[in-house]
């Protein structure tokens, strides 16, 4: 059986004690530090009336105290809740409902999305909060909780399969969901991304991840795990992350599309040193070919895929050539499935389906939801992906954005790469929208790059249709100054639809269809 988190850690504290595990703002964080300030603040949870299988909230943005709380939660067996940071009262409030923590511990900077919420909910005594020393702002100094550890004894380990971590889905098409994994699922992750990463302690990383989501929480639990040392950044910055890299000599990074767009921005602006790298991995979302293909050259590092969810991480490895491909490792348990469940052959397209001790599960207090997503054993992701040749999968389309257009499928990734490929566009989205003859339509937006405007719409258009079947082609396309995303930096397709709609039936009762349009 693979060690858990925190077995992992007590391990890295006798092995490693006075070496690097984090570094934040130059502050360094040794193994012995993190476990020994994971035992203290533990005691001080029991002190405070906290017991296994009680929820503790976590409002934090990235910093050592956060990770120090999430190892104290596995010491004593309560479950980490970890709140999105980008989510406001109105999202916070029903989560919280929902969730009923016994025990919140917050960040002064974004307390007061909480501060208005009902002490019904969550007990207004049982708030804390990393830098206040008074409770000036309306919660209690978490360092409280350090200071009451000597009334605290701790419980024998919990047993490995019970609930350790809620993490909200990004709930861009309802409310987000509770996703549950416990101490052996979140064990077994981590031993297939180490395996699939091929890591060792002679790496280091520069982590912008949010630990608040399941990419950064297992990227931190991972460098522990193989004792890599990280830096942990407080919250995503381009030039911050680059002079990282440069400064602790970082072999690789792991980041959103959207972030590494950034970064080459910056890169090209103001170059790094960034020889350390080996290599840098993308996920969350599709990343453009281009985008690949950039970064890989202007950072001397490939940029690889990774597939990933909420629900299950570390079942494919990353595709080592550029698009949305992902390859099959050694024993990974998957499936590609026709609507009615029957395998598809190799070259069709199928609904990814993965198997495997570190799946989730299950959805929390949500039984529809768990039935719908795991059946016998499997989880069906939602992703329709074809299997190609050497074991490598490409990702087509989330099963819910599949276009069809006249009963043909249309897979909006391909044609967002086609278009994405144009010299004056930046990013690409494409969505469908409904028709009543041909059942949908494509609709287009795109960011174009700095000094192009409106006018290099038509000649975009031009260049697509040389490239695609005519039915692929967008009919329109929508330029705007950003696309919108939700906390994990996923293009949000569902705003993307809604003004794709609106866009329509305004051109439909106007003087006539514009060929694009900028959004305020």
């Amino acid at each position: 059986m693979k060690p858990t988190p925190i077995e992992a850690l007590r391990e890295q504290a006798k092995v490693r004690q006075k070496s690097a595990a984090l570094v934040f703002h130059e502050n360094v964080w040794t193994y012995e530090r993190i476990l020994a300030g994971a035992e203290l603040l533990a005691r001080g949870l029991v002190a405070h009336g906290v017991k296994p299988g009680d929820r503790v909230a976590m409002h934090m943005m990235n910093r050592p105290e956060f990770v120090v709380a999430v190892y104290a939660c596995f010491l004593l067996g309560a479950i980490v809740a970890p709140l999105r940071t980008a989510f406001k009262q109105a999202e916070l409030e029903p989560l919280l409902r929902r969730l009923r923590p016994t025990l919140y511990i917050g960040e002064t900077a974004l307390y007061g999305n909480v501060a208005a919420i009902d002490g019904s909910i969550l007990p207004r005594d049982k708030r804390f909060l990393v830098e206040t020393t008074s409770g000036a702002h309306g919660g209690l100094p978490l360092q409280q909780l350090f200071d009451d550890a000597g009334r605290g004894d701790l419980p024998d380990l919990p047993a490995a399969d019970q609930p350790a971590v809620l993490i909200t889905t990004s709930g861009t098409t309802g409310e987000p969901k509770f996703v549950v994994h416990t101490a052996s699922s979140m064990a077994e992750t981590v031993d297939l991304l180490i395996n699939n990463w091929g890591v060792s302690g002679h790496d280091s990383i520069a982590m912008a991840l949010p630990v608040a989501h399941i990419s950064g929480l297992i990227c931190c639990l991972t460098c522990i795990r193989a004792g890599i040392p990280f830096v942990l950044i407080e919250s995503f910055d381009a030039d911050t992350v680059l002079d990282t890299i440069e400064r602790h000599s970082c072999t690789m990074q792991v980041g959103f599309p959207a972030q590494y767009a950034a970064l080459l921005d910056r890169q090209r602006a103001q170059p790094r040193e960034l020889k350390s790298l080996r290599f840098c991995l993308t996920g969350a979302d599709a990343c453009p070919i281009e985008l690949q293909r950039q970064v890989t050259a202007t950072f001397d590092a490939p940029l690889y895929n990774v597939w990933g969810a909420t629900e299950a991480v570390g079942n494919l490895g990353y595709g080592l050539r550029p698009g949305p491909v992902m390859r099959i490792m050694r024993p990974a348990d998957i499936r590609l499935v026709d609507d009615d469940g029957n395998d598809v052959a190799d070259g069709e397209l199928g609904e990814l389906l993965v198997r495997g001790p570190n799946l989730f599960v299950g959805y929390w207090n949500d039984l529809r939801a768990t039935t719908e997503g795991l059946k016998d054993g499997w989880y069906y992701t939602g992703d329709l992906v074809r299997r190609e040749a050497q074991d490598e999968l490409l990702f087509v389309a989330r099963k819910k954005d599949i276009i069809i257009r006249g009963g043909t499928n249309i897979s909006p990734v391909e044609v967002e790469q086609v278009v994405a490929a144009h010299p004056s566009v930046q990013e690409a989205a494409v969505v469908g929208v409904p028709d009543a003859v041909l059942g949908q339509r494509v609709i287009g937006f795109v960011t174009l790059v700095k000094g192009k405007d409106e006018r290099v719409v038509a000649g975009i258009l031009s260049d697509v249709a040389t490239r695609l079947a005519a039915y692929k082609v967008p009919e329109r396309l929508i330029v705007i100054d950003a696309l919108p995303r939700n906390a994990l930096s996923k293009v949000d397709r569902t705003t993307l639809q809604a003004m794709a709609i609106d866009g329509n039936k305004a051109s439909r009762s106007g003087a006539g269809e514009q060929p694009s349009r900028r959004a305020s």
